[in-house]
């Protein structure tokens, strides 16, 4: 983020990041990091959060880590209360723990689609109520990581797209009950972006020209685009921003999704959506 954000812009935000050991989630806790914040993570996978972790202190960031799945309320809440007392009350709680596959929906098993629903929604919830009363201490503020999916049908993604616009959802919701303890509350679109699980899970490089095609810029994204985001939503330049629900995609929800979905439809050998 040097050169775009003043040196130590986030000296004294303390972020915890749900799933942070990987991917848009860990660039947005490199991002937060070498602005100055501390940044705790936590994840289901003790080794990819210890590889995280030396990330992050590269950056010169204090750095918190805690094991817990946020389909588990509790786990999450001890998570929280570890993450207090390393770094201080958090400040900025990124709800970003997700997960993805392709399958029609007629073919999904219904433990399937739970699945999708308890990690992105369900866990999305549990972060931001476990992190509430730190957050009303600090009136402090959250970002969940949505999906296009929550306002664009695409084809084999009935669960993601079920859960992302829960997600939006309840971003919207939660601004409006704790705003007046000073918690603002907003969601990222992130639209295509390159080298990312979450694109793998969605045709990966095999699709990378029709996802470029779809995008009016022309191009892929990139994590640090997604998290200059995320360092912007976490600074006081973002005070009275609530509720927003702000893509960051080149534009690729104006296009719709009939060209990913024809080209997802011959995969399965289906006709196209």
């Amino acid at each position: 983020m040097e050169g775009i954000f003043q040196s130590g812009a986030l000296k004294g935000c303390v972020a915890f990041i749900t799933g942070g050991g990987s991917g848009i989630n860990l660039e947005i806790g490199r991002a937060l990091g070498s602005l100055g914040a501390s940044i705790g993570i936590c994840g289901r996978n003790a080794d990819r959060l210890e590889g995280a972790s030396n990330v992050l202190r590269a950056k010169g960031a204090d750095v918190f880590t805690a094991v817990a799945d946020v389909r588990d309320f509790d786990a999450v809440q001890s998570a929280m209360d570890g993450c207090r007392d390393a770094l201080g009350p958090v400040t900025f709680l990124v709800c970003g723990a997700a997960g993805n596959f392709l399958s029609p929906a007629e073919s999904m098993s219904a433990n399937g689609f739970k699945t999708v629903i308890d990690i992105d929604l369900m866990g999305a919830f549990n972060a931001a109520r476990a992190g509430f009363e730190q957050l009303k201490e600090t009136r402090g503020s959250i970002l969940f990581i949505s999906g296009g999916q929550s306002w664009v049908p695409f084809a084999y993604q009935a669960h993601v797209g079920a859960a992302k616009a829960g997600i939006d959802n309840l971003m919207a919701n939660l601004a409006l009950e704790w705003g007046p303890y000073g918690i603002r509350s907003n969601s990222i679109v992130p639209g295509p972006i390159e080298g990312t699980e979450g694109m793998q899970r969605m045709g990966g490089d095999e699709q990378r020209d029709i996802w470029e095609a779809m995008t009016p810029l022309g191009r892929m994204g990139r994590a640090q685009e997604v998290a200059a985001m995320a360092a912007f939503l976490a600074s006081p330049a973002a005070s009275f921003v609530s509720g927003a629900r702000i893509p960051v995609d080149g534009g690729q929800n104006l296009t719709g999704s009939h060209v990913f979905n024809a080209a997802i439809a011959k995969q399965f050998n289906r006709a196209n959506p």
